[in-house]
């Protein structure tokens, strides 16, 4: 007999409004194509609410090979799963589950990057750094002033934020002859260029002229405009190119008030003050010293125009190379749901270089808050112009107050700014470390955190490429690849720029202007920069009025085309790691498996595939790429030398060597594959979408799969968790490092929150990522569409924004433990997803 009262479990009642969401539950699920064949035709009629996407049929051929079927969501739009690209395995797969959401919040995942010192990178300050960070004179000091140049295309101006910030230092008429000074620019204007005998007499109370020396064209023969004066350098106006030149001597001085008046104890402190303020408002173009003599009333201090020139009379210089600046500038990227290279473009476009002039060690996810190292290659750029212009001081009418107290434009920070001498390379760092904070946490029971959590500490993880490197659209990026391999130029693009569910109106309407209505104008306008790969398609539409796909294709920057191809190597790669897994388990080495040579010295053991630079998001693969010929960098690494190979082949080799030490090819033509049944899985993979597993060089040298290779499992470096209580889901429980500096959004733990989470920090090595650590321990699918479904039916999303009263919250117990939120065992929990067919 059906009984309507509430069911009952070991954690309390189970209310109506539960069931309820687990009815939503089952009608979200996504369905397969088998379950669609056999839908009836009442279900079939419904009309489609939205509009119709052309996916089916991309993914790969050899999808056959996992013996799955394709998988659509509620409105009929195919899905890519963690099975659909190999992800199918656990180490522990009877042990106890702990449920949970991953990434509800972009806090409850933060990643920060160890770099190869084994320092892991946090955003420590945000202010305007000092002109000479970084720089090191021969004593190993840091210099008292930077030398200058003049930024790229920024006008002399005299704003307001000038005189309030040297009021208290300069009378009203030294900032009236400041202003002057500064407005004039480095050159001041000869006496006899004046036709007011007033300016020409004050003219020349400030200059004089002096015959410079007979010349050749040496050193100091080439004149004109920013042409070159004497050894100083490149200089402003005057000299020519033999005879006598006539070059002005700025005599050109502002004098401030006395610094400290009576207060000896503060004179110093005042110094320090008035020369920082002078370097970064005047660009570090105007020098300041002590004045010669000391008034009765304090010290004061004179500020001149530097040796260097400025933007009326070419570019000055230092008097010898050494004394410039290091070519890079490095600092700390701090990013908020934006991915690496989109983060990277928007800040070329800010600091007017060239994308390429930005590298990284490793690329990051997009969904979370990600701090990492960036170099510069920065020209003539100075390290307050790259200050000022990423944060909108220039151009964008941004103020330094509102940089120290606002977040940073569209989730991009930058901080910690110093120059260097070498530049960054992907896989130049030691791996990353992680907070991560799993919402809604259900177990089976109360020990089951403690039990589980240590058993990944000893036994790892299985070190798939997590979904991020499939992308989270409808079109995932190894289905690109495949096109890109098979020299389908079309399909490529066309993969590319069709729409997908999902997207951001604006760029759906931007692709559906162009496919639909051929209004390629229309589509520019409405697709965003951040759609990297689509604007660089329908630009070169545009501007050459060609339709060649290969063209096209060209014009995506290098590393994002190459991240489609090393996509689908990783799609191979997880199909054939889970193979071995069923085979042969995950515990010890068996006869067949492939090593590093111990023999090799250094290259053993170390991880060669650094596509994604240690990261948790893909990214070109440096070992994939040709790197003959080429000369190591200054500053960079050393070219990518083939590993030496092992085949395990008896028990000696079984002692020696653990399941850490064992590896995988991604497919290539310069790898080793394991015998038996493996190496011949490769071959079925390759084959059935059309490749030559015998022959992977490509026409287009970018796209030849040169391979490397990648370790199977994966032990954490440092792994440590706690348990929270919130109630509300919109509350941060974990605080960024820009949010810190702010003071922003702390994390608000409650101690009777009605809703656990688990709070995990877990340090993982080059090429990891800690979504395949949190998948061994949640057992669920960490695919965006799933994790989307599960926050949508978390029971904590009805009190989003406080709507639910935690203080009325009655829980049983006083201990943690007894207060742990159990799944019941029936299936119909709320939180149990597992039930979730995808």
């Amino acid at each position: 007999m059906e009984d309507d009262t509430p069911t009952t479990t070991g954690t309390g009642t189970r209310s109506l409004e539960e069931e309820d969401l687990t009815d939503f539950r089952e009608a979200k699920r996504l369905k397969t194509s088998h379950e669609r064949h056999h839908e009836s035709p009442a279900e079939n009629s419904v009309a489609p609410t939205k509009p119709r996407y052309d996916l089916k049929g991309i993914l790969p051929p050899s999808l056959k090979l996992l013996d799955v079927e394709p998988a659509s969501d509620e409105n009929d739009h195919p899905v890519t799963r963690e099975i659909d690209v190999g992800i199918s395995e656990y180490v522990s797969a009877g042990a106890s589950k702990i449920e949970a959401i991953i990434k509800q919040r972009f806090t409850d995942f933060l990643v920060y990057e160890v770099d190869e010192s084994g320092e892991t990178i946090h955003l420590q300050s945000i202010e305007c750094p000092s002109p000479t960070a970084g720089l090191k004179t021969k004593s190993g000091e840091e210099p008292t002033a930077a030398p200058a140049q003049p930024p790229a295309d920024q006008p002399r101006e005299w704003t307001s934020e000038h005189k309030e910030k040297l009021e208290p230092y300069f009378s009203e008429d030294a900032l009236e002859e400041l202003e002057k000074v500064w407005l004039e620019g480095a050159n001041p204007p000869a006496a006899e260029e004046s036709t007011n005998a007033e300016h020409a007499e004050a003219t020349s109370a400030v200059s004089e002229v002096i015959d410079e020396p007979k010349s050749g064209r040496g050193r100091g023969g080439r004149g004109g405009r920013g042409g070159r004066g004497g050894r100083g350098g490149r200089g402003g106006k005057g000299g020519s190119r033999g005879g006598a030149s006539q070059v002005v001597e700025d005599k050109r001085r502002v004098t401030s008030q006395p610094l400290a008046p009576n207060k000896p104890i503060d004179e110093k402190d005042k110094r320090k003050e008035l020369h920082t303020l002078i370097r970064t408002l005047f660009w570090g173009q105007l020098d300041s010293e002590a004045a010669n003599s000391i008034g009765a009333e304090g010290p004061r201090i004179v500020v001149k125009w530097g040796g260097r020139g400025g933007r009326g009379g070419g570019r000055g210089g230092r008097s010898s190379r050494e004394d410039r600046p290091p070519p890079y500038i490095h600092f700390t990227l701090h990013k908020t749901n934006r991915d690496t290279q989109d983060a990277l473009s928007k800040l070329a476009r800010s600091l007017n270089v060239p994308v390429k002039d930005l590298c990284v060690a490793g690329t990051k996810d997009k969904r979370g808050v990600t701090t990492q190292r960036v170099s510069l290659k920065r020209g003539r750029l100075l390290i307050t112009d790259v200050w000022s212009m990423a944060n909108g001081l220039r151009g964008r009418g941004r103020t330094e107050e509102q940089v120290g107290k606002e977040r940073g434009e569209r989730g991009i920070r930058i901080g910690d700014l110093e120059y260097k001498t070498g530049f960054l390379e992907l896989g130049m760092l030691k791996g990353n470390c992680f907070v991560i904070t799993l919402r809604n946490l259900r177990v089976d029971a109360p020990e089951t955190v403690n039990d589980v959590m240590p058993s990944i500490q000893t036994k790892g993880f299985i070190n798939y490429y997590g979904m991020q490197r499939f992308g989270t659209a409808s079109v995932p990026t190894h289905a690109i690849g495949l096109a890109i391999l098979k020299s389908d130029w079309d399909l490529a693009i066309s993969l590319l720029l069709r729409p997908r569910p999902g997207e951001h109106s604006e760029v759906e309407a931007g692709r559906r202007a162009f496919l639909e209505e051929g209004d390629l104008s229309r589509a520019l306008d409405l697709i965003p920069r951040r759609c990297v790969a689509e604007r660089c398609i329908l630009e070169y539409y545009s501007k050459s009025k060609s339709r060649n796909a290969l063209e096209a294709l060209s014009t995506i920057p290098r590393n994002l085309r190459l991240m489609y191809v090393h996509a689908y190597q990783s799609y191979v790669w997880n199909a054939v790691v889970s193979e071995r897994v069923r085979l042969h388990g995950c515990e010890k080495p068996v006869i067949g498996d492939l090593v590093y040579d111990k023999d090799q010295g250094d290259s053993a053991g170390m991880d060669v595939d650094t596509v994604e630079g240690a990261s948790t998001e893909a990214g070109p693969s440096s070992a994939s790429t040709s790197n003959k010929g080429k000369k190591p960098h200054r500053g960079g690494k050393r070219p990518y030398v083939a590993p030496k190979i092992k085949v395990l082949s008896g028990q000696e080799d079984l002692d020696a060597f653990t399941i850490f030490d064992v590896i995988m090819p991604l497919p290539g033509r310069d790898v080793a594959y394991p015998g038996g049944q493996l190496g011949e899985r490769y071959k079925e993979f390759l084959k059935l979408d059309g490749l030559d597993p015998d022959n992977l060089v490509h026409a287009q040298r970018d796209y030849t799969l040169l391979g490397s290779y990648r370790k199977i499992m994966h032990l954490p470096l440092q792994l440590s968790w706690s348990t929270l209580r919130y109630t509300d889901p919109d509350i941060a429980l974990a605080q960024s490092d820009e949010d810190k500096i702010l003071g922003l959004d702390p994390p608000v733990i409650e101690e009777h929150g009605r809703f656990m989470a688990l709070q995990i920090q877990l340090q993982l090595g080059t090429a990891a990522y800690a979504t395949m650590a949190i998948r061994e321990i949640t057992k669920m699918d960490t695919s965006a569409q799933m994790q989307a479904v599960l926050t949508q039916l978390s029971e904590d999303q009805k009190f989003k924004g406080g709507s639910g009263n935690a203080a009325t919250v009655e829980l049983e117990g006083e201990g943690e433990d007894a207060e742990m939120p159990v799944a019941e065992d029936d299936g119909e929990a709320v939180a149990d997803m597992a039930e979730v067919e995808v």
